[in-house]
């Protein structure tokens, strides 16, 4: 299979389009600016954006996954609200309520920070199960239902969590099914030494004066017109076929078996979709109308690596879902 083959895209993106790209690259390196050597969760928080998708950011103490959400609110024209999970937390604190008014003689509801367009959801895995099943509805259905009555969310609506996956101590791991329900899965690393001498310098200089705003900031409008303009980016039948084998590779045996003995719960097409609408946002964000290989290559770990569960035997060897993802990259090829 040849490269082109996997493109023909239909036809090129118009003027309007163009500018609006122009928009969002804007914001992206507003976003860059303020995060030293953090380029992958920047193109992932905007994928992120452009899908409609929720992220899951991972990380130790310390690596800007705070920062990084705060700073892409302040790029955006819209509602942003952050929760601090702790182990008391309640459903109704993510949710709101229904309060009583004495003088109307009526019930009220009092939104809860959830009916926002940006909800960042800090250290997730220290919410309890009843509040990690409400956001579970929210974040599937975008809604909530509160005393019976289901209120909808606002569009754009993503969540993005964080966890620290160093301390387990008052900590509940998130179900399958609220990981699936995560677009991307977010590893963010330590830096490397260059990088971290300039993260000196930034936050000095943040210290002594105002930091540097963002460029711009996009509305709502902004944001469902370039979502709508990034799912218009062609995936050929050719690169579909990729996806849909590189997916079954953790299903079946004859792909690599190897692989697939260590693997417990493989992946579902929700999978397959999410890695194609990511590699789609990509695409659009790298100024291309078609999507490529290495739009699959360079998301596949984010996007499958929290659907699969590995066996016991495997962890105990100290084999990953990553690793697994890896190596499933290397035996499946576009060619």
């Amino acid at each position: 299979m040849r490269t082109a083959d996997l493109a023909e895209p239909p036809t090129g993106a118009g003027p309007s389009d163009d500018a609006l790209r122009a928009r969002v690259l804007r914001l992206r390196d507003g976003l860059a600016e303020g995060l030293i050597g953090c380029s992958g969760l920047v193109e992932r928080l905007l994928i992120g954006l452009l899908t409609g998708g929720h992220l899951l950011i991972e990380g130790a103490p310390g690596l800007a996954k705070t920062r990084a959400v705060k700073r892409l609110a302040e790029g955006l024209h819209t509602g942003f609200a952050r929760v601090q999970c702790t182990p008391d937390l309640m459903p109704a604190d993510l949710t709101g309520t229904t309060v009583w008014r004495p003088d109307g003689g009526r019930f009220e509801f009092l939104a809860g920070p959830l009916f926002h367009s940006l909800v960042l959801v800090d250290e997730i895995n220290r919410a309890p199960p009843k509040v990690q099943s409400a956001l579970l509805e929210a974040m599937a259905e975008h809604q909530v239902t509160i005393a019976g009555t289901t209120h909808p969310l606002p569009d754009p609506f993503m969540v993005v969590a964080t966890q620290n996956p160093i301390e387990h101590a008052g900590t509940y791991p998130l179900p399958e099914a609220q990981l699936d329900r995560f677009l991307l899965h977010v590893v963010v690393e330590m830096p490397d030494e260059a990088s971290e001498r300039r993260i000196l310098d930034l936050v000095e200089g943040e210290m002594n004066e105002e930091a540097a705003p963002m460029p711009l900031r996009l509305t709502a409008e902004d944001l469902r017109a370039a979502r709508a303009a990034a799912l218009r980016t062609y995936v050929s039948p050719a690169l579909k076929d990729y996806l849909v084998r590189l997916v079954a590779g953790t299903r079946n045996d004859t792909t690599a078996p190897d692989l697939r003995a260590a693997i417990e719960h493989p992946v579902s097409p929700r999978g397959t979709l999410a890695l194609m609408l990511a590699g789609k946002a990509r695409a659009y964000l790298h100024g291309r109308d078609h999507v490529v290989p290495e739009d699959v290559t360079a998301l596949a770990a984010d996007a499958l690596s929290h659907r699969l569960a590995v066996t016991w035997r495997a962890a105990a060897e100290g084999r990953t879902a990553r690793h697994l993802v890896a190596g499933l990259l290397e035996r499946v090829r576009p060619l």
